[in-house]
């Protein structure tokens, strides 16, 4: 049968070997993993157990990224992925799992910011829109007062990529949806690159 889910074979957490008291069964069968690469969107349907369906991405480009702390979403373009927890050649071959820090392109959070909030994000020149509504001006009354966007992701919006974690399966669900990273998480991963970086 070959790749199996079970886990009666394997050795405890202590290392202390299980005796196998049955052979492998069908309903414990796995698969081969995804691999889900960044690649022009192509996804598989998989008949599983019940008549349900995953869908496995074997490529996408793009997925839904949260802004926690300014309550925004939006579909971006995933550039690449620079950091995995568990294994380098993921990072290698641009392979998207949970967990995969990716970066994301800043364009659309950054259209958002500028028609919510009145105001540019960073340096860049903003041009107010020529047919303001009731409700922009309203936004805009509502968020004169808010915090400033703090430094370190002020500089990753200047440089144009905005680190980011996957957070959803792409495997199993076929989208690549996640949050961009902000405060001591950010600082975490960008002193994780570096280090990554200078070791390699």
């Amino acid at each position: 049968m070959g790749i199996t889910r079970m886990s009666d074979l394997k050795r405890s957490k202590t290392g202390a070997r299980s005796i196998g008291w049955r052979k492998k069964r069908n309903h414990a069968k796995g698969r081969p993993a995804a691999a889900t690469r960044i690649g022009a969107q192509k996804i598989h349907f998989v008949r599983v157990r019940g008549g349900n369906y995953k869908r496995r991405a074997l490529r996408l480009d793009q997925g839904t990224f949260a802004w926690a702390s300014e309550n925004a979403t939006r579909k971006v373009r995933i550039m690449s992925v620079v950091y995995h927890p568990s294994d380098n050649d993921l990072v290698r071959t641009n392979t998207l799992t949970k967990g995969s820090i990716v970066t994301v392109e800043t364009g659309p959070f950054k259209e958002w910011f500028a028609k919510a909030k009145g105001k540019p994000l960073g340096n860049e020149k903003y041009e107010a829109p020529k047919n303001i509504t009731d409700d922009m001006r309203k936004s805009w009354l509502k968020h004169k007062d808010d915090a400033p966007v703090e430094s370190d992701l002020m500089s990753e919006f200047s440089s144009g990529r905005l680190l980011a974690v996957i957070s959803s399966r792409p495997g199993q669900c076929g989208r690549a949806d996640g949050y961009i990273l902000e405060g001591e998480e950010l600082k975490f991963y960008q002193e994780a690159i570096q280090k990554k970086k200078k070791s390699g």
